[in-house]
């Protein structure tokens, strides 16, 4: 029989009554073994995640030395929660030994991660599941990235012995034996993980949406929904803000050529969006797949003359940015210039003025000019590459809007091209763009 690995998010775990529904989807196929979860996110709008709950709980104990009073939010909540389920499941001792150990690790990895550990051991108590603690069994090397030779072995014997199993998102255990977690969203990662380690025929990611849309529905009334998607676009759409998948989560399935299916656990009869590995994936006929962005940019524009014969130039620029622990998204250049495209909430006035005098002091250029609050918006599709005229589409359309282009950068895949524009230009960029991929005949 196949095997189908199942991660829920945070809104599919908020309350008891939604658990209840989860419990039919699983047991709606037979194929559904090893189910991942995330801590309970928010009930009603105004609410607070459950991981939110805890960061403040870690916060109560680093000023009180203890997390009684931290913790109590989320005692509440768990205890609601096994009400609404109407089932005899004691989880008094769970949290109680739960509380006791937040105090005894004083740790904010181990803190944030309870939340999915409670929430998937009152799951598997549904269920009748196996729980296996992703402490036990997701590892990580010294240098913070996984250990994947190790966490897969170690998965796929604890699996061995069962039919169905729930897996607590989010973390797993560093070289010192102690919980550390993944990056927020990161339950996306480690149910990617268990279908590797499983070679699951299917990678289900349960959420409150059904599948990826073609743009931001905030900004484009009903956009259209993205049946099919390739990996590479995933990673470019998710990079850069369309937020319904962690953009890591690929990795582990895309080796082992596990495709992911996105499904609505409140729609569950809906299509969802199938993201395929390269050698299964035919873009539909579409140019363009998507088009995400994101706000607040601070791009350092450097200029010198005869740059490009000066070996060792970038290296120089980006040691400077490497002392100042900062990272860059893009570094569009030509033969005498190169900007440097930051997010801005890494970088204070005294940072930025750092920054500049490093870069003056290592390459003595002519010129060094800041532009802030920039979006960078990024046009996305496998058939962009076979598809002439793309690129003057996009920017015809963008002159249309009357808007001004402040940065171009495409990928040597010719799969995306990033243009950006002032922050207060963004919205309406984005329809801009949308309205000639998606609701303009194409060019003749």
């Amino acid at each position: 029989m196949a095997i189908k690995v199942c991660k829920f998010g945070g809104t599919s775990m908020a309350d008891g009554n939604i658990i209840k529904s989860v419990k039919k989807i699983i047991e709606s196929d037979p194929e559904r073994k090893y189910i991942v979860v995330s801590a309970p996110g928010k009930r009603y709008s105004g609410d607070t995640k459950v991981t939110d709950l805890l960061y403040a709980c870690y916060k109560s104990l680093t000023e009180n030395g203890v997390c009684a009073a931290g913790f109590a939010p989320v005692r509440a909540r768990f205890e609601s929660l096994v009400r609404e389920l109407n089932m005899n499941i004691d989880i008094d001792d769970v949290l109680d030994a739960t509380e006791k150990r937040i105090d005894e690790e004083k740790s904010e990895d181990f803190t944030a991660s309870r939340g999915e550990y409670l929430c998937a051991w009152v799951v598997s108590k549904v269920l009748g599941a196996k729980f296996i603690d992703s402490e036990n069994v997701v590892y990580f090397k010294e240098n913070g990235k996984l250990d994947g030779e190790r966490t897969y072995k170690a998965i796929k014997e604890a699996c061995a012995d069962c039919e169905l199993a729930v897996f607590p998102g989010f973390y797993g255990q560093d070289i010192n034996g102690k919980v550390k977690t993944f990056s927020r969203g990161g339950s996306d990662i480690s149910g990617a993980i268990v279908a590797r380690a499983m070679q699951a025929s299917l990678y289900e990611n349960w959420t409150d949406v059904s599948g990826f849309l073609a743009c931001d529905p905030r900004i484009v009334d009903s956009p259209k929904p993205i049946k099919k998607l390739s990996y590479k676009e995933l990673r470019e759409l998710s990079y850069m803000g369309a937020n319904v998948l962690h953009s890591d989560s690929i990795f582990p399935v895309r080796k082992a050529n596990i495709p992911i299916q996105i499904k609505n656990t409140f729609r569950p009869q809906d299509e969802g969006t199938s993201i395929l590995p390269s050698s299964r994936y035919m873009p539909a006929g579409n140019t363009v797949t998507g088009v995400a962005g994101k706000k607040n940019f601070t791009v350092i524009f450097i200029e010198k003359s005869l740059m490009n014969a000066e070996i060792g130039f970038i290296a120089k620029v980006l040691e400077v940015l490497a002392r100042e622990n900062i990272s860059v998204e893009h570094i569009p250049s030509g033969i005498d210039t190169m900007s440097l495209v930051i997010a801005s909430e890494q970088l204070t006035d005294f940072k930025l003025q750092r920054i500049i005098e490093g870069i003056q002091t290592e390459v003595s250029p002519d010129t060094v000019r800041i532009i802030e609050n920039i979006a960078l918006i990024a046009t996305v599709g496998q058939g962009m590459s076979s598809s002439v005229g793309t690129s003057a589409r996009l920017f015809n359309a963008i002159a249309a809007a009357n808007i001004n282009i402040k940065m171009i950068d495409q990928g040597s895949s010719e799969m995306n091209i990033i243009v950006g524009v002032k922050n207060d230009d963004y919205e309406k960029c984005i329809r801009a763009i949308y309205s000639e991929f998606f609701t303009s005949a194409p060019c003749e």
